[in-house]
């Protein structure tokens, strides 16, 4: 082999290592992108993923479509938890302003929401979602025959109302007020979901409650009407908490409950529009 030769064979093995060096150098820089640095970012480049558990402090009224659209929000963002605590909007305020860690309050009346708005723990407005109104629910078939608040004053019914304290409480003291009327149950509960449930349990003929929840019950009770539920329609604020100890995914979760998406689901379950 030629002195030419063999100088060329070694320049092409030099060429051949540098090659190989380039492309894993490439290869690392590569990864180190789709790993996002630790920035959290898609491989994409797109905007960081959100993840991590969201603690949603929210009226017992909306048990049902938020778990919906909990589990929807779950799927449209893999990696994040939606926690849910249901309970009477007066309590759950009361813990919130306790510094019982949570990132969005939904309340079933604006004097609700006052509570953590005066305690300034709320981040930014809240802004109302929905509407609810009262129904009366009674057993299946509506054996009593009740046809109207009125009807729920006799001596010879087992009548619950939900505390006065929680929003569907002072809406039926409203609408009593409006009626005229004086009605002494057998006893009041803490929230509607309860309220609701002694009639479930037949422990109870009648109670006062939401329209959604007697929706929610199916053929568990019978739902009546009455006009002076017109007189106590509730309006249901959203906030982030200005402690959320996730407030991405906390905003997150708000803008699918105020979106079209999360209008139809509240609108399916018995809410109306603001």
């Amino acid at each position: 082999m030629t002195r030419s030769a063999r100088r060329t064979r070694r320049m092409l093995r030099l060429t051949g290592a540098g090659a190989a060096a380039l492309l894993a150098l490439s290869a690392c820089s590569s990864s180190d992108q789709d790993s996002g640095g630790g920035s959290g970012a898609s491989s994409a480049g797109g905007p960081d993923k959100l993840s991590g558990t969201v603690n949603v402090f929210a009226a017992a009224s909306l048990t049902e479509s938020f778990t919906e659209l909990g589990k929807e929000f779950e799927k449209q963002h893999p990696g994040t938890e939606v926690v849910f605590n249901f309970g009477g909007s007066d309590s759950l305020a009361a813990g919130i302003t306790s510094g019982a860690p949570a990132d969005v309050f939904a309340s079933a009346s604006t004097r609700t929401m006052k509570v953590v708005t005066d305690a300034d723990a709320a981040a930014g407005t809240p802004a109302a979602f929905v509407r609810n109104q009262l129904e009366i629910a009674t057993l299946p078939g509506n054996p009593d025959e009740v046809a109207s608040l009125k009807d729920l004053t006799g001596d010879d019914l087992k009548v619950v109302l939900c505390d006065r304290t929680v929003p569907c409480g002072a809406a039926a003291q409203k609408a009593l007020t409006a009626a005229g009327l004086k009605l002494t149950p057998v006893s009041y509960e803490e929230d509607v979901k309860s309220a609701l449930n002694k009639v479930v349990l037949k422990e109870a003929d009648a109670a006062v409650v939401y329209k959604t929840d007697v929706k929610a019950a199916g053929d568990k009770v019978e739902g009546v009407e009455f006009p002076e539920s017109a007189d106590a329609v509730n309006d249901y604020p959203i906030t982030l908490l200005k402690d959320a100890p996730n407030a991405e995914v906390g905003k997150a979760f708000i803008e699918l409950v105020r979106s079209a998406e999360g209008q139809k689901v509240l609108t399916e379950a018995g809410f109306t529009a603001p």
